[in-house]
């Protein structure tokens, strides 16, 4: 017993993190190939709240802490409120990238990291919640998780998101035999750069990690490689699809090859730049 294809059409899909980004551009297409959709995040851009406008019958906006488990058990309620069923797709797209609010080597928090609870807790939290309202209605259905190829890799300016990128990609790995057993696909999909305000609304960062558009995909074609991660049956249980410029693979479980993109290759130079304000930290601690 396995999902197998799985097409959106007449699909319910949860989507956190779809107020921008590479999430909003996966709720467009999935709208668009005849899915309805919650939109579970903290609020909406612009460009979130003109496509729900336009959609006002297949795309609702449902107010997502994703730290909650109240909230994300929420999302659920409303699409069997709103839709009339409980979600067939669950997409834990939230994320965060370092910020000075829960960052390894800022060090503003005493005790837990929210950065952790975001990254991590948060998609197995989502996965929980859907695994049993799947099985309890007797639904198959597909999870899928937004990490990083950062899981793939370490970063000394940002160890703390590499370690959440990490776990989530040994989530995915550890759960993918409920495809067979449960009928319950768990993806992944993992992103090099991508062009969104992550990066753009961030100038410190951008030269800090030197980034460049030329380096980054588009959300729209990280959002591609998501339907088909749900859609296709080439794509099984704990599958991991990189998503990068000029590249898009399957990863292995072991000795894959390292990425060979834009982006990929560091040289010596920007390492000192993204080291310099690490270092600067350590410093004066």
């Amino acid at each position: 017993m396995v999902v197998g294809a799985f097409p959106l059409e007449g699909k319910i899909a949860v989507v956190t993190g779809a107020g921008s980004g590479i999430n909003l551009a996966f709720a467009k297409q999935a709208v668009a190939q005849g899915a309805r959709v919650i939109i579970a995040d903290i609020q909406m851009t612009d460009d979130a709240k003109a496509f729900a406008a336009a959609n006002e019958k297949s795309a609702i906006f449902v107010r997502t802490d994703v730290t909650k488990r109240a909230d994300l058990e929420n999302t659920v309620v409303q699409a069997e409120k709103e839709f009339g069923d409980v979600p067939d797709v669950y997409i834990a797209g939230a994320g965060v990238f370092e910020p000075d609010w829960s960052s390894f080597w800022d060090d503003t928090e005493d005790d837990d990291y929210k950065q952790v609870d975001i990254n991590v807790t948060h998609p197995m939290k989502l996965s929980r919640i859907a695994i049993k309202s799947l099985v309890k209605h007797k639904k198959p259905g597909v999870i899928l998780v937004v990490a990083s190829l950062a899981g793939y890799q370490g970063a000394f300016a940002s160890p703390l998101y590499c370690a959440t990128k990490h776990a989530v990609v040994g989530f995915v790995r550890s759960v993918a035999d409920l495809d067979e057993l449960q009928n319950i696909k768990v993806v992944l999909v993992a992103p090099g750069y991508v062009h969104t305000p992550m990066w753009t609304a961030d100038p410190v960062k951008m030269k800090q990690f030197d980034y460049k558009p030329s380096m980054a995909v588009m959300p729209e074609e990280v959002a591609e490689g998501m339907v088909d991660l749900v859609t296709k049956a080439e794509y099984g249980g704990g599958a991991c699809l990189q998503v990068a410029v000029g590249e898009r693979r399957t990863l292995g479980v072991w000795n894959i090859p390292a990425p060979d993109t834009d982006g990929a290759r560091v040289s010596k130079e920007t390492l000192e730049v993204n080291y310099k304000p690490v270092l600067e930290k350590l410093r004066n601690v």
